[in-house]
C-alpha cells in the first residue's frame, strides 16, 4: 500500500513539473487563398532522432494551437488536415530560444499542388487577388530591350493602341504606378513607352481606390482603373535609359532621350521628347486632378464642381493632340522619388516643361431631325493653336510614429496658349434649299494658372480597428484670357432670296480667379470583430469671380461696351456633408452600406445689374457595396450607388454668349435636381492548368426628374434656343454588359480571347414642344489571337465588329443604324544577322446608314526593317514607313438625341522615316 501511495505521489510530481514546462510551439492554421481557419487541424511533434511522436494536439475554432514540450531538444512539426498538404517544419528548443511562434501557417490543397506539378512547376500566368488581378511578366516571352508596352499587348484582358492609350477589361486606363508610386504623374506612356519589360515581375491591374477608402478599407466610390508595375529586386539599382533621332520625309522628324537612375528607393528620370510626327510625349493630364481649369459651378453631391467660365464665348484650348491635324511637339520632365529614414518618410516629385502647336482641318456634317422635317448642317473648321505649359507636383508622406501618417500632396500648373479657328457653315432644309450661312473667326491669347496642395492625416487609435483620418484641401485658380470675335450670318428664304444678316466684330477679355477650401473628418468605430462604422463629416467653401466683357468698334478702336454679352459674377458656396457607413467582413465576404447627407447654400451676384441668386438644396448619397472572394483565384462584386445631381449655373441662370448665334442657351431658375440609381456587378475567375481567365461586369441606371434638353429650332433661320427642363413621369435608363474570355489553345500553342458586350439605353429630349424618344443599342464581338516563337516571330491581332441601332420617335423612317468594323495587329519577324522586321495594321470600317450614303474606311499600315548591333542589341537602325497606303483620315459618327453628326479631319499621313536608337541599360543587384 505504501509503495501505490508513493508511485501516485511521484506520478502527481512529475504531472506537475511537466505542465509547468517552459518549453513550447504555438501558431495558427489557415487557408489565406481561402481565407478559411482549418479547425481540428493535427498537430504532432516528432523526436528529430528518430521521428517518433513526442505530442499532438488539435487547432481550436480559430485554428489556434499551443503544445509545450517535456524537454529541450530537435524537434519536427507536423501539421495535416484532410485534402490538403502536409506541413513539416524542423526546430530546436533551448534555455536560449524555449518557445517558437510560428504564427500563420498556410497550408495548401493537393489540388493546388497537382496543379503546380502538371504545368512542370511553372508560377500561374495570373493570380486574383479579391479585385486585383496579378500577371507574373516571366510567363510572357518579351525580346532584348522590348518595353513594358510591349509586355502589356501579351497580357490578356489588355489592349494597348497605336497611340499608347491602354483598354483594360473594356475600361481606358489612365493610370500606370511602378512599385504603387506614380512615375511623372499620370502620364501612363512615360512608363509603358520608355521603361523596359526586362526590369517587370509583376503586373497588377485594379481599380484604385482613393487614400481615405484605403485607410477605412470602406469603399467611398472614388476608383481609377490603375497598372502597378512591380519591378524585380534585382532591377532596381543601377541606369537605362534610350537616345532617339528620327529624319523623314516631307519634313518629318522625331528626337527623343530618357536617362533612369535607379538606386535601391531612389528613383531619377529625365526625359525630353521633340517631333511632329504625332509622339508629343507628356498630356499634362494634371488639370484633371486639379479641377481649377476652365471655371463655371456644377452641384453634384459633394458640392460644387468647377469649369467653364474662364474661357467665356472665346476658344480655350486645352493644348493636347488626340490625333486630329499636324502636331509640332516639344516635352521635357524631371521626376525623382526617394524613401528615407527606414521608410518612414517619402518624397515623390515631377515637373514638366513643353509646347505644342497643332495644325488642322475638319469637316463636320449635321442632320437635325425636327417633328415636320429636318436641318442639314455643313461645317469646315480650320485651326491653328499654340501652347506652352510647365506644371510641377510632389507627394511627400512622413510616418510621425507607429500610429499615424500624414501625406502632403502639391500640385501646380502654368499655361500660355495662342489660339485661331476658323468656321464656314451652309445649313439647308429637307429640300435641299439653303437657310443659312455662316463665317466666323475667334482668336484668343491668354495665361492659365492653377495651384492645389492637400493634407491628409490618419491615426490608428488604442483599440484595433478604431481610426482617425483628417483630409484638408485648399485651391487657387487664376486666369486671363483676350481675344477677338468676327462674324457674318447670312439667312434665306425657301426660294434662295436674302431674308436678313448679322455682322459681328468684337473684342473680348474673360478674368476669371476662384479659390476653394474643404475640410473632412473620418472616424472608424470597431462594433465587433466583423462589423465597423465608419462616421464622416465634411465642409467646403469655394468663392470665384468672374467678369467678361465684349467691346464693339467705334472705328478707331474697341471701346463700345456690349452690355448683353458682357457681365461679371461672384459666386459663394458653402457645403456640410454628414455620413454614416457600416462595414462588414466575414471570411470570404466584405459587405458595406451607408448613406451620407450634403446641405449646400449657393449665392450669385451679378455685380453688372446688383442681382443677388441664392439657392439651397439637400443631397442623399446612399450606397451598398458586396465582395465575395468565392475562392483564390474567384470573385464576385456587387454594387448600388444614388446620386443626387444638381442643376449647373448655365442651366439655372446662363452667361449669355455670341460665340454661336444659330444656337442661343436660355437659363431655367425653376430647375429642380436629378437622382439616378445605378447597379453594377463584377465576376472574375482563373485557371492555372488552362490559362483560362474569365471577366464579367455589368450596369444599371435609371434617372428620376431627370433634366433634359428642350429646343425650339426657328424653320425658317435653323437658328436653335435650348433650354434645360426637368422630365416628368419617364425616366431615362442606361446599361452596359461586358464579358472577356481568354485561355491558351495548346493544340496551335495560341493565346486566344473572346469578349462580348451590348449597352444602350433610353433618353428624352423636346424638340419645338413635341417630346422625343430617343433609344439606342450597340451589339459588339471581338477576339484576340496572339503567339510568340522565342527568336523566329511573335504576332498579335484584335478584330471587333458592333452594330448600333439608334432611332428617335420624331423621326421613325430617319435613323442612323448600322454596322462598325475595327481591328489592329502586329506582326515582329527575326530574321539571321540581326534583323528585324515589324508592320502594324489598323483597320476601321463605318458603314453607310439611312442617314448618311457614304461607307468611312480606312486601312493604316506602318512598317519597318531595322538592323541590331552591339552584344546585346543596344544599337538599332531602322528604315520606317508610315500610313503606306495614305488613307490616314479621321472619321467619327454618332447620334445625341435627335441630332446625327459625322466627322472627318486631317490626320498625318505618308511618310518615309530613318531612325537610329540607342538602348543603354547597366542594372545590378542592390547593394545592402
Amino acid at each position: 500500500m505504501k509503495k501505490l501511495s508513493l508511485t501516485l505521489l511521484l506520478s502527481l510530481f512529475c504531472s506537475l513539473l511537466f505542465a509547468q514546462s517552459p518549453f513550447f510551439v504555438k501558431g495558427r492554421v489557415i487557408d489565406s487563398a481561402s481565407n478559411v481557419k482549418l479547425k481540428n487541424a493535427t498537430i504532432s511533434i516528432l523526436n528529430a532522432k528518430d521521428s517518433t511522436l513526442h505530442k499532438f494536439t488539435r487547432a481550436n475554432e480559430q485554428g489556434d494551437f499551443k503544445i509545450q514540450t517535456t524537454k529541450p531538444g530537435d524537434f519536427i512539426l507536423l501539421l495535416t488536415y484532410p485534402e490538403y498538404a502536409d506541413y513539416v517544419y524542423q526546430f530546436k528548443l533551448d534555455d536560449t530560444n524555449p518557445s517558437l511562434d510560428l504564427k500563420s501557417i498556410d497550408l495548401k490543397l493537393k489540388a493546388t499542388l497537382l496543379n503546380e506539378v502538371i504545368i512542370k512547376g511553372k508560377v500561374a500566368a495570373i493570380k486574383i487577388k479579391g479585385d486585383t488581378t496579378e500577371f507574373n511578366a516571366a510567363s510572357y516571352t518579351i525580346q532584348p530591350n522590348d518595353k513594358v508596352e510591349d509586355l502589356l499587348k501579351k497580357l490578356p484582358g489588355i489592349q494597348v493602341d497605336k497611340d499608347g492609350k491602354i483598354t483594360a477589361q473594356g475600361k481606358t486606363v489612365p493610370k500606370v504606378l511602378v512599385d504603387g508610386e506614380e512615375f511623372f504623374g499620370d502620364d501612363p506612356t512615360l512608363v509603358t513607352k520608355n521603361l523596359r519589360a526586362d526590369m517587370v515581375d509583376k503586373v497588377q491591374l485594379y481599380e484604385k481606390r482613393s487614400d481615405q477608402a484605403v485607410f477605412t478599407g470602406v469603399d467611398d466610390g472614388v476608383k481609377t482603373q490603375t497598372i502597378n508595375i512591380q519591378l524585380k529586386e534585382d532591377k532596381k539599382n543601377g541606369y537605362f535609359g534610350k537616345a532617339e533621332l528620327g529624319i523623314g520625309s516631307n519634313k518629318f522628324y522625331q528626337g527623343q532621350a530618357m536617362f533612369n537612375a535607379f538606386k535601391a528607393k531612389q528613383k531619377f528620370s529625365v526625359f525630353g521628347v521633340v517631333g511632329n510626327n504625332g509622339k508629343t510625349g507628356l498630356d499634362f493630364r494634371d488639370r484633371q486632378r486639379l479641377a481649377t481649369e476652365n471655371q463655371n459651378v456644377e452641384f453634384m453631391d459633394g458640392g460644387i464642381a468647377v469649369y467653364g467660365l474662364s474661357s467665356g464665348d472665346l476658344d480655350s484650348w486645352g493644348g493636347q493632340y488626340y490625333g486630329e491635324g499636324i502636331p509640332q511637339a516639344k516635352n521635357s520632365g524631371v521626376h525623382y522619388d526617394t524613401k528615407w529614414n527606414k521608410d518612414k518618410q517619402s518624397i515623390n516629385a515631377n515637373y514638366r516643361l513643353g509646347s505644342l502647336r497643332v495644325e488642322g482641318l475638319k469637316n463636320t456634317i449635321t442632320q437635325n431631325n425636327l417633328p415636320n422635317g429636318l436641318i442639314n448642317t455643313n461645317a469646315d473648321q480650320a485651326t491653328n493653336n499654340y501652347t506652352v505649359k510647365q506644371g510641377g507636383d510632389a507627394i511627400y508622406q512622413i510616418k510621425l510614429d507607429t500610429t499615424s501618417n500624414l501625406k502632403i500632396t502639391l500640385l501646380g500648373n502654368l499655361k500660355e496658349s495662342d489660339t485661331e479657328n476658323k468656321y464656314t457653315t451652309i445649313g439647308a432644309r429637307g429640300d435641299k434649299s439653303l437657310i443659312n450661312t455662316s463665317s466666323r473667326l475667334l482668336t484668343s491669347t491668354g495665361t492659365e494658372k492653377s495651384f492645389n496642395a492637400t493634407a491628409f492625416y490618419t491615426k490608428r487609435l488604442r483599440k484595433k480597428g478604431r481610426t482617425f483620418s483628417l483630409n484638408i484641401n485648399q485651391g487657387v485658380d487664376d486666369n486671363d484670357l483676350e481675344g477677338f470675335l468676327n462674324s457674318q450670318n447670312n439667312f434665306y428664304a425657301p426660294d434662295g432670296s436674302l431674308t436678313g444678316s448679322e455682322l459681328i466684330d468684337q473684342f473680348k477679355i474673360s478674368k476669371t480667379k476662384s479659390l476653394s477650401s474643404s475640410a473632412r473628418a473620418t472616424y472608424t468605430e470597431p462594433l465587433s470583430e466583423k462589423l465597423s462604422l465608419v462616421l464622416n463629416y465634411a465642409i467646403g467653401l469655394s468663392s470665384s469671380n468672374a467678369e467678361r466683357k465684349s467691346f464693339n468698334s467705334s472705328g478707331v478702336r474697341y471701346d463700345l461696351l456690349d452690355t448683353l454679352f458682357s457681365n461679371h459674377f461672384e459666386v459663394d458656396q458653402l457645403s456640410n456633408q454628414a455620413g454614416a457607413i457600416f462595414n462588414y467582413r466575414e471570411k470570404k465576404n466584405v459587405v458595406n452600406f451607408g448613406t451620407q447627407v450634403n446641405n449646400v447654400d449657393f449665392k450669385q451676384l451679378d455685380v453688372m445689374s446688383n442681382t443677388e441668386y441664392k439657392r439651397s438644396f439637400l443631397n442623399w448619397i446612399p450606397q451598398v457595396n458586396y465582395q465575395y472572394s468565392i475562392s483564390s483565384q474567384k470573385s464576385l462584386r456587387l454594387s448600388y450607388n444614388g446620386r443626387t445631381r444638381q442643376p449647373s449655373v448655365t442651366q439655372l441662370q446662363p452667361v449669355l454668349n455670341n460665340n454661336d448665334p444659330l444656337n442661343i442657351p436660355l437659363g431655367n431658375p425653376n430647375l429642380r435636381p436629378s437622382y439616378s440609381n445605378s447597379f453594377e456587378f463584377g465576376y472574375s475567375s482563373y485557371k492555372v492548368i488552362t490559362s483560362q481567365q474569365i471577366y464579367i461586369s455589368g450596369s444599371y441606371s435609371f434617372i428620376s426628374n431627370s433634366i433634359i434638353s428642350n429646343r425650339v429650332t426657328d424653320p425658317t433661320t435653323g437658328a436653335t434656343i435650348s433650354q434645360a427642363i426637368n422630365l416628368v413621369n419617364k425616366m431615362p435608363t442606361n446599361y452596359n454588359l461586358y464579358s472577356d474570355f481568354g485561355r491558351e489553345l495548346n493544340f496551335l500553342d495560341l493565346e486566344a480571347g473572346l469578349n462580348l458586350g451590348t449597352s444602350g439605353g433610353t433618353s428624352y429630349n423636346y424638340i419645338n414642344n413635341s417630346l422625343s424618344t430617343n433609344k439606342r443599342t450597340n451589339y459588339n464581338f471581338g477576339f484576340t489571337l496572339s503567339k510568340s516563337v522565342e527568336k523566329k516571330y511573335e504576332f498579335d491581332t484584335n478584330f471587333e465588329t458592333s452594330y448600333n441601332v439608334q432611332q428617335s420617335s420624331l423621326q421613325q423612317g430617319i435613323n442612323n443604324n448600322g454596322w462598325s468594323y475595327s481591328g489592329n495587329g502586329s506582326l515582329r519577324i527575326f530574321l539571321p544577322g540581326k534583323i528585324e522586321i515589324n508592320s502594324d495594321l489598323t483597320y476601321e470600317r463605318t458603314a453607310k446608314t439611312e442617314s448618311f450614303n457614304d461607307n468611312l474606311e480606312r486601312v493604316v499600315l506602318n512598317s519597318s526593317i531595322t538592323k541590331k548591333f552591339l552584344k546585346n542589341d543596344n544599337l538599332r537602325m531602322s528604315i520606317s514607313g508610315n500610313d503606306l497606303f495614305n488613307q490616314n483620315v479621321g472619321f467619327s459618327r454618332f447620334a445625341n438625341e435627335n441630332i446625327l453628326t459625322q466627322s472627318s479631319h486631317l490626320s498625318i499621313q505618308r511618310f518615309f522615316m530613318y531612325t537610329i536608337t540607342w538602348d543603354f541599360n547597366k542594372m545590378g543587384a542592390v547593394k545592402k
